[in-house]
């Protein structure tokens, strides 16, 4: 779909983070596809998505000195008396030094499917399955940029075609645009052997996999058990345009299948109800298994705003940080 429109990029002086947007005045319109499709730049596009949606901090499991208490631990002749609880002493006659929690970056790789049924477009849709992933995923890295947490990017088909390192470098931003903007190529997705691969690429950080999960759901899920079991917090956000949701088609229709499928010439008032079967039983199995597996599931709709895709992001580190402070806190004296 053509966009319209200029808009000039503020230069970011070599060195600096990202800077926080400033939010426009009617900013939750950015969180719209229809809007989004009309913006020339997919940086600009990622910043004013974020400006409508900007919250969050994660904590770390590990403990020093910082602002927010988290346990005792017997006092040590290394340690500083200054972090003697000295109440405590007086009600146990022992030395107990305080912990604190400290703030830490966050690995996030960000998981973008490039396969050929990415390309889909339909009337009712401003934006591909492609563009609005990649609307997502920049979004994404712009706000845990802005945030000082490391990213890193796999774009994939049937295999992992571009990997970059996370980083929280600022100079990273561009060349994660660039790597976003490629075109969609002509392969199958193969989810399992990308998820496996990824799973010995990264560890403890929190994965984010954008796609239409065009795939075997079991094979899919066990990709994702993979990389839960290597220490990494998943989100899953399946991609859907409206038209593969709803199936509004309406008299006899020539289906051109992606990914090698093949045409197909079909009544679809015959199909629908089974269509939509078969399309909600197919979430409905990737649901459960990620629930099982304590991984986000959030299905986008192209036609959509963005906004339920960055609060799960955000929802997430929450989680994440509760239980980071559950565990230090556990078990501890006070």
């Amino acid at each position: 779909m053509a966009e319209t429109g200029q808009h000039a990029m503020p230069q970011e002086a070599a060195g600096e983070a990202p800077r926080r947007p400033t939010p426009p005045r009617d900013y939750r319109k950015y969180l719209d596809p229809q809007v989004l499709a009309r913006i020339s730049g997919l940086q600009l596009r990622a910043r004013l998505a974020v400006a409508g949606l900007y919250a969050g901090m994660h904590r770390s499991p590990y403990r020093g000195v910082s602002v927010e208490f988290a346990d005792h631990r017997p006092y040590t002749q290394s340690d500083d008396i200054r972090h003697i609880d000295w109440r405590l002493f007086g009600r146990t006659d022992r030395y107990f030094v305080k912990e604190y929690e400290q703030d830490t970056n966050l690995n996030c790789i960000l998981a973008v499917d490039c396969s050929e049924s990415m390309a889909y477009r339909s009337d009712a849709a401003p934006l591909s399955k492609h563009e609005y992933a990649t609307a997502v995923a920049a979004s994404l890295a712009y706000l845990a940029l802005t945030q000082r947490d490391s990213v890193g990017l796999a774009l994939f088909d049937r295999r992992i075609t571009r990997f970059r390192k996370p980083s929280n470098h600022p100079s990273l931003w561009r060349p994660l645009i660039d790597d976003l903007q490629v075109s969609i190529g002509p392969a199958r997705t193969s989810l399992r052997a990308v998820l496996d691969d990824l799973a010995e690429r990264v560890s403890r950080g929190v994965v984010v996999l954008i796609s239409d999960l065009f795939d075997d759901p079991q094979e899919t899920l066990r990709g994702l058990q993979h990389l839960r079991y290597r220490g990494n917090d998943v989100i899953v956000f399946n991609v859907w345009d409206p038209a593969e949701l709803t199936f509004p088609f309406r008299g006899p229709t020539r289906f051109e299948g992606l990914e090698e499928q093949g045409r197909l010439l079909v009544e679809p008032r015959a199909l629908r109800r089974r269509y939509q079967a078969q399309t909600e039983a197919f979430r409905a199995t990737l649901d459960r298994g990620c629930r099982a597996m304590q991984a986000d599931y959030v299905v986008c709709d192209t036609s959509a705003p963005l906004g339920p895709a960055l609060s799960a992001y955000l929802a997430t580190r929450g989680v994440r940080a509760r239980a980071c402070s559950s565990r230090t806190r556990g078990g501890g004296q006070r």
